[in-house]
């Protein structure tokens, strides 16, 4: 099977980022796991740092589908390859939702007879949220738009890609050792959503989003999974963090690259021949 290293990479790597990430939302929202938006923040850093490492050497550990197209845009991936990536990513993230469920069924269940939720309802989307991110929430005190939403992912998504360039690009003379390059990624992960979750509960990834919020919809959540009937989960989650990702690899490509590659030490000064 064409790229089956990398479709197999893709997934597994994708299918570990989302169960710990998601599962560390699942276990905050039934148990009280955890407390205050840094620690889930970092559980999703370590997640994003674990699933590079335990997959770079199968495939380009993008797992994230934004990542990926700007990858190609970029020209860091031949075009020819982005359709395995996206299948691998959309389907790990997809059996990762899956496994969510599976394991948190009955305590899912519990907590809803419990607080009297009716899966399905708005009051439902509390529950839905281990799955999915919401940009519109009953419980929020966030006055979050739909254009501030795309905007608000977009803009988390092209920080996240330009670390990423940054991190990986040959000419950065400051970037950390290429073992180190994970660690960091994640890091920058964790750092975004502190930032950008109080208003969207940071998305980033396309994948990570709609594979298991797909997930809740065909467990009972159905319309309390996609609540916008406007489609502004596929504007906010998917386009959004695609359009951030295309204009952070536009401008390393066309601006940081250049400067990096230029003559000079990373104090300025002319290198020494």
């Amino acid at each position: 099977m064409l790229y089956f290293r990398e479709l197999c990479g893709e997934s597994l790597g994708t299918f570990v980022l989302t169960i710990f990430g998601c599962g560390s939302v699942a276990s905050t929202i039934l148990f009280g796991a955890h407390q205050g938006l840094f620690q889930i923040a970092l559980i999703w850093g370590i997640a994003v740092t674990l699933a590079i490492y335990l997959t770079r050497h199968l495939c380009c550990a993008h797992l994230n589908p934004a990542v990926s197209i700007a990858m190609v845009i970029g020209g860091r991936m031949q075009p020819r390859k982005l359709p395995t990536y996206l299948v691998a990513q959309f389907g790990g993230a997809f059996l990762a939702g899956m496994m969510l469920y599976l394991l948190f069924s009955p305590s899912i269940a519990a907590y809803e007879a419990s607080h009297g939720i009716i899966r399905g309802t708005t009051g439902s989307m509390k529950t839905a949220a281990m799955f999915g991110e919401y940009y519109i929430h009953p419980e929020t005190s966030a006055v979050v738009s739909l254009p501030l939403a795309i905007a608000a992912e977009a803009f988390g998504t092209f920080l996240l890609v330009l670390m990423i360039f940054a991190l990986t690009e040959g000419c950065n003379v400051g970037r950390p050792h290429e073992a180190l390059a994970p660690v960091f990624i994640g890091l920058s992960v964790s750092s975004i959503i502190c930032l950008i979750a109080p208003l969207t509960q940071a998305g980033l990834n396309p994948a990570r989003d709609f594979s298991p919020r797909l997930v809740a919809w065909m467990m009972g959540w159905g319309s309390a999974a996609f609540p916008d009937q406007q489609g502004g989960f596929f504007y906010v989650y998917i386009l959004g963090p695609v359009l951030g990702g295309i204009a952070a690899s536009g401008l390393f490509i066309l601006l940081l690259e250049k400067l990096m590659n230029k003559q000079s030490t990373p104090c300025g000064c002319p290198k020494r021949m």
